[in-house]
Order: C-alpha cells, then structure tokens, then sequence
C-alpha cells in the first residue's frame, strides 16, 4: 500500500503544496496570495489559519481527503542550526518556528501547519533539511575576524536530495561518498559533501562565493567598508546591494539567467563577459571544496534552474573536470524532496530525528 503524504511549502506570496502516493505526484498546485492579503497580517506567524483555509479549501476542491493521508511534511524554517536529515515536528521545535529564533521567514510556517494538519488526523509531521543545516568541521568556521564567524545557509533541501538521487543511481549509500554539490539559482551554493556530511559550504544568502543573479556573494571587504562609511547609504540599502540587487541585477538589470542568455546572442559582449565571470566564480568555489576533500571527489553535481543552461554547465565541465566527473540534474524538485525525506523514516531507511 502507497504511502500518501501532503507536502506543504510555504512562500512568501505563495503555499506551493503537493500529494504524493510514494514517490508519485498526484496534486501539485501553487496558492498564491495577493501583496494585500499578505501585508494585513501583523506577523508570518499570524498568516497561518488563513493559509491553512486555502489548503483546506484546494484538496477539498480535488476531492482529497484529509483522512487519507499517512503523513504531512513542512518545508524547515529559520530554526537553530541544526544537522541535515527529517525531523518530527515536537513541541520545542514548533515553539522555535512560531518565535522566529533565527529570524522571520514564510517557511518558518511549514512545520507549523504540518503539525496542526497531523495532529487534526493523527499522523506523524516533519520537516526535512532546512536552509538552517550545519554539518561544518570546526575548522571551515574561522572567518579571520573571531565575531565573524563563517556559518552555514545554504540550499540544504536540494543539494542532499540530489546528492542522494546520485548515490541512489550508482547503487551506493549518500554516506559512502565524497561529492561537489553546486546549486545554482537566485543564490548559488556550492557545499563539499563529505561521507554524507556538508563540511564546508558558500554561504548562499550574504557573504561567501559566487555571485549569482540577485547575491554579490563575496566582495571586497575594505572596499565595502568604505561604502558603509562613506556612500551616504543606509544599512538597509548596503546590505540590498549584497542581497537582492547584487550579482547579474548589479551588472545588467536582470535576475533572469535566460535574459542575459537573449543578451549575449543579440551580441551583448558586457553580458558575455558578466556571464562568464559568474562562471569563472562558480569553478573557483569548485577548486576550493575539492582541497576540503583532499582531491578525493567522486563526483561533482550541477543543479538548480541555471543548470538549464546549456552554456553554463559546458563550460563548468570543462572548467573543472580534471578534478572529477560531472553531472547535472538541472531544476529543483522541493516537494518530491520533501516527500522522499518522510518516506525513508516511514519506510524505516532513517529514524525521525529530535530537534
């Protein structure tokens, strides 16, 4: 008998949710929620009877019944720091995402309605892998200045999910091997997976890295400081220009990789040279995580929506395969990811963990 699970991924004008028997999709549908909607709630928190009603509403719509599911999964939110891997939403854990301890966020509501829904049929609710896992050695913290810490925020959900899709075709375990996970989106992360742990990774949101079409990832500290100082600008408005504006918005005016693609074909040589210098970028972080594996790399994975590009991806190959094999699963699948975290602790492949 298929296990069938409602998945549910809460955006910021958007609760994307899915219904799986097994790994097979069968309701996948984005809610989406008008800027006013949105702006009459005081907090995020608050916005979770109102998402919940849309759910409620969208499965009775498709004639899908609440009592039918095995399971319900929330995309993780801003919690503490914690390991990768499929977590039972208990009481300390919803007390964490309902105050918001790393800070305010839409996914902070997954866990939330996932435990209301569970608990209302009486099935189990997890999250699995958010942006919030920290696997690092000691050793990749050191920053150079002591309250500046380098610290873990990456695109956890779909770098494990593809690292394990991988193993999982080579007929071997995540934990046996050493991969080179690149997630290329509106932030890029690129994460050294060693034996099933991320020991070293990009920070994906404001600081480390590439840049990528709306992050300035990694600039010049002393020029920075002197923005900071002497630009007139804001903190607010300095830090928009490192996230949100940064990267391809920076240099061309777009967040869009396909944009910079019609670009370079209309014979745009400045968004050739800004493209190939993100790239150039990318295969340096590669360089880098493949000296925190010592050069043993079994395998380097290019993902997330720019690894459509045909582009991109030919020139990453021959820019770091001297250093191992390359493969691409271009695009993220958040939902199947997440209904493949539930399934290996109902399946009994993992034990749920404890926040």
């Amino acid at each position: 008998m298929a296990i069938r699970s409602l998945i549910i991924n809460p955006g910021s004008t958007s609760t994307k949710i899915g219904v799986f028997d097994d790994e097979t999709l069968v309701l996948d549908k984005t809610l989406r929620h008008s800027t006013e909607e949105i702006t009459s709630f005081p907090s995020i928190v608050a916005q979770k009877d109102f998402r919940m009603n849309i759910i409620l509403d969208a499965l009775k719509e498709n004639n899908i019944e609440l009592s039918g599911f095995d399971v319900i999964v929330g995309r993780g939110g801003l919690l503490k720091p914690i390991a990768g891997g499929t977590y039972a939403v208990t009481d300390e854990l919803e007390k964490d995402l309902e105050h918001g301890v790393q800070g305010e966020h839409a996914s902070n509501l997954g866990g939330l309605l996932a435990r209301e829904i569970g608990d209302r049929i009486g099935v189990p609710s997890y999250i699995v892998d958010p942006v919030v896992v920290d696997e690092l050695i000691p050793v990749a913290r050191y920053s150079g200045v002591p309250e500046l810490p380098r610290v873990s925020i990456f695109h956890a959900l779909n770098q494990k999910a593809v690292a394990r899709r991988f193993a999982k075709e080579q007929g071997k375990a995540y934990d046996e091997l050493n991969l080179i996970v690149v997630h290329m989106g509106g932030g890029c992360s690129v994460g050294a997976h060693r034996k099933g742990q991320v020991i070293d990774v990009f920070n994906a949101l404001d600081g480390d890295g590439a840049f990528s079409p709306e992050r300035a990832g990694g600039v010049p500290s002393g020029a920075l400081i002197k923005l900071c100082f002497e630009s007139g600008l804001t903190e607010k408005e300095v830090y928009r220009k490192v996230v949100g504006y940064g990267g391809f918005n920076a240099y061309l005016n777009t967040n869009d990789a396909r944009d910079v693609d019609r670009m370079i074909d209309e014979g745009d040589s400045h968004a050739k040279e800004v493209m190939d210098a993100f790239i150039f970028q990318i295969a340096k972080n590669i360089g880098a995580e493949s000296a925190v594996l010592k050069g043993q790399v079994d395998q380097i994975i290019l993902t997330g929506g720019i690894a459509y590009d045909k582009y991109v991806t030919s020139a990453l190959k021959d820019a770091v395969s001297f250093i191992a094999p390359v493969t691409v699963y271009p695009g993220e699948d958040e939902l199947l990811a997440l209904a493949q975290g539930a399934l290996r602790v109902m399946n009994g492949e993992e034990e749920a963990k404890i926040y």
